[in-house]
């Protein structure tokens, strides 16, 4: 993946720091991870924050490995985390603790009681062709490493949740077979509708909204103190998954789209069904229940605050796509409208 265009003093001190050998950052450069404003919102924090967790994933095409690890670039990563993380619980308040047979259905009261934007009825009803290759567009940043970011915890896990988790990641990877890969599966569905399939390409494009909903993931499964919060967050997008993702292969048969553009959606309607459950009662309930006493009421309020959290930042998202969309404009960074013809590639082929 090619480095990004900076947005602002942060990121573009940091990039062109990552250009060179791995060296002490600028005094103060940590510092300005502190700036005013809302760091949800913030391109700057959002795309500083990408870059660095980028280096724990492919990297870099020119960027030194020894960049990864290097004391002072982890300074400024922490910096810029203690931001972005007092702004999420400024946002969801960290939930009461339950006991760990309750904690399925206080998961369940969660989804239960979100109110957020319904953009997957908009796909599937109302969205034009390039809205839907948008939608994609900011898909992408997660969906070309999906999974990645919640195998973080497999090695943090034991006994029955470790085993839940694995049992996942597993159908996520494709059982081992390459093609069968989600990630793949999603390369597959962009180049049907005429998009980039690299690794990365639309990072320039995507605004600090869609950073910071992947940042989030990063966030919590970089942590160990955090565990608690990623297993939270895949539950609720497990929960969430199925349906939607019906309503997204729905609205790409809309549009013109063969099996080959909406297989990534329809796979996701059956196995997520059966993720779910698993996500819920094997792995976050079995996690609590499996931790001693003086940890449990904290990690399963952390389970609880990953999933709120989940449905917030994908709130926000949801509601900029269809707030751009509703005036007519794109939901993309400094993107021209086009004609709002059918997308292009295999849709209707």
């Amino acid at each position: 993946m090619q480095m990004p265009h900076p947005r602002g003093p942060l990121s573009a001190a940091l990039l062109r720091a990552l250009d060179g050998a791995p060296h002490e950052l600028p005094d103060g450069l940590a510092a300005m991870g502190t700036a005013a404003g809302d760091p949800l919102a913030d391109e700057d924090l959002q795309l500083t924050l990408h870059v660095c967790y980028e280096l724990h994933y492919q990297g870099f095409d020119g960027v030194d490995e020894g960049w990864e690890w290097h004391p002072s670039l982890l300074a400024l990563r922490q910096a810029a985390e203690r931001r972005f993380e007092a702004a999420l619980r400024r946002l969801v308040p960290l939930p009461a603790p339950v006991p760990p047979g309750e904690l399925p259905r206080a998961l369940v009261a969660l989804v239960e009681a979100d109110d957020g934007p319904q953009l997957s009825k908009y796909l599937a009803g109302r969205a034009t062709a390039d809205q839907f290759r948008e939608f994609v567009m900011h898909r992408s940043i997660y969906h070309l490493r999906e999974a990645d970011p919640h195998t973080w915890a497999v090695p943090r896990l034991a006994g029955r949740a470790k085993a839940a988790l694995i049992e996942i990641q597993a159908d996520e990877y494709g059982g081992g077979r390459a093609e069968r890969m989600h990630a793949e599966l999603f390369r597959i569905t962009m180049r049907a509708l005429g998009l980039d399939s690299a690794y990365g390409a639309y990072l320039d494009a995507v605004p600090a909204v869609t950073l910071a909903t992947n940042n989030l993931m990063s966030l919590f499964g970089l942590h160990r103190r955090l565990l608690g919060a990623v297993l939270g967050h895949l539950a609720v997008f497990e929960m969430t998954s199925s349906l939607p993702n019906r309503r997204y292969g729905n609205g790409l048969r809309r549009l013109g789209g063969n099996a080959d553009a909406t297989r990534f959606y329809d796979e996701h309607v059956e196995a997520d069904a059966v993720h779910e459950q698993i996500a819920v009662h094997d792995l976050c309930g079995a996690f609590c229940a499996g931790l001693p006493s003086q940890r449990r009421a904290e990690q399963t309020s952390l389970v609880l605050f990953g999933a709120a959290c989940a449905l917030a930042l994908d709130g926000r998202f949801a509601g900029h796509l269809l707030r751009r969309w509703a005036a007519g404009g794109s939901s993309l960074r400094d993107q021209p409208r086009s004609s709002g013809r059918l997308v292009v590639g295999a849709l209707g082929a």
